[in-house]
């Protein structure tokens, strides 16, 4: 959601016009009275602010092959909605194949510091969405989402490196030892980029819903904690915030695990962008990163004891 000063006006071939995009959305919204300024963020899709008729608005123009990254964009819109209409997500304003716009929010990425010291704010905004009763079309289960991307990989001639067989047997592991749970509507995708604090009154908002689907409300959680740095104290209070009581030592074993499970995620998430993504970032990198992260934790003799204790 940060901006990128450039003027430029850009297209990308891979995924649409942008041009052609905003005359679609004219006969509503009208034209467009200033340049589109691209935002930077983001490794998936590419970001504008746009203003039509005078009104500024965030349209994001999806990226190519996202289907093979596990997207459904039906579910995504519904999420979105459904997250907006909670007051937890920016409004959407329109959604179409090419991409979705949102009203745009002037705001600040919080650094990790302040995402911890308000892990209440974001356990309640996650916990208004897991409870929402809205049913998503697309099922999330990590499990199954490594299947496909190994799958993906092989077909693309990709070599898959050796920590993927080994983060396959791992995940296999957590998903026994974990209580089964009702299937809720999830986020799936809480790095620090997908928080943003609204300008305007300093709320918390979670955006980029594209990874929403049905599946362990504990994945959210540890999704969160892993990815913006939580130490123990932090999850504590984030379990203690979710649940409304102090955290069992079975939740927080739960927790741990979905930590992990986060990084195996990410990191075979990764693989398959190397093969399929045109954009200019170091997948391979950021999956040695997460596979070195996962192997080393689960080294740890504590690692035992969460799958007992979950």
């Amino acid at each position: 959601m940060g901006c990128g000063p450039s003027l430029a006006r850009i297209r990308w071939a891979l995924v649409g016009d942008l041009d052609h995009i905003l005359a679609r959305l004219a006969p509503t919204l009208g034209e467009p009275t200033a340049e589109a300024v691209p935002l930077s963020g983001g490794i998936t899709n590419h970001n504008f602010r746009v203003t039509l008729a005078g009104v500024q608005y965030m349209m994001r123009v999806h990226g190519s092959n996202t289907a093979l990254l596990g997207i459904d964009r039906s579910a995504e819109r519904i999420a979105s909605e459904s997250a907006a209409q909670l007051g937890i997500a920016p409004e959407v304003v329109a959604a179409m194949e090419e991409g979705m716009l949102t009203r745009f929010v002037a705001c600040e990425q919080p650094g990790a510091g302040e995402i911890g010291e308000r892990v209440a704010e974001l356990a309640g905004a996650l916990r208004a969405f897991h409870d929402c009763g809205v049913r998503l079309p697309v099922r999330f289960w990590v499990p199954d989402l490594l299947r496909d991307y190994a799958r993906i990989a092989r077909e693309r001639a990709a070599v898959l490196p050796a920590a993927f067989e080994q983060t396959v047997a791992i995940v296999r592991r957590i998903a026994g030892a974990l209580a089964r749970e009702q299937e809720r509507p999830c986020h799936n995708d809480l790095l620090p980029g997908n928080i943003i604090r609204d300008s305007a009154d300093g709320r918390l908002l979670i955006v980029d819903w594209e990874y929403a689907g049905m599946g362990h409300r504990y994945f959210d959680l540890g999704n969160l904690s892993v990815n913006n740095g939580f130490d123990a104290s932090t999850d504590d209070r984030l379990l203690a915030a979710y649940h409304g009581r102090e955290p069992s030592d079975r939740r927080r074993a739960q927790l741990k695990l979905m930590r992990v499970v986060s990084d195996a995620r990410e990191a075979a998430w990764a693989v398959v962008q190397a093969g399929i993504s045109s954009l200019d970032f170091d997948f391979t990198g950021y999956g040695e990163e997460h596979f070195q992260r996962l192997l080393s934790t689960v080294a740890q003799p504590d690692f035992e004891e969460w799958l007992a204790a979950a």
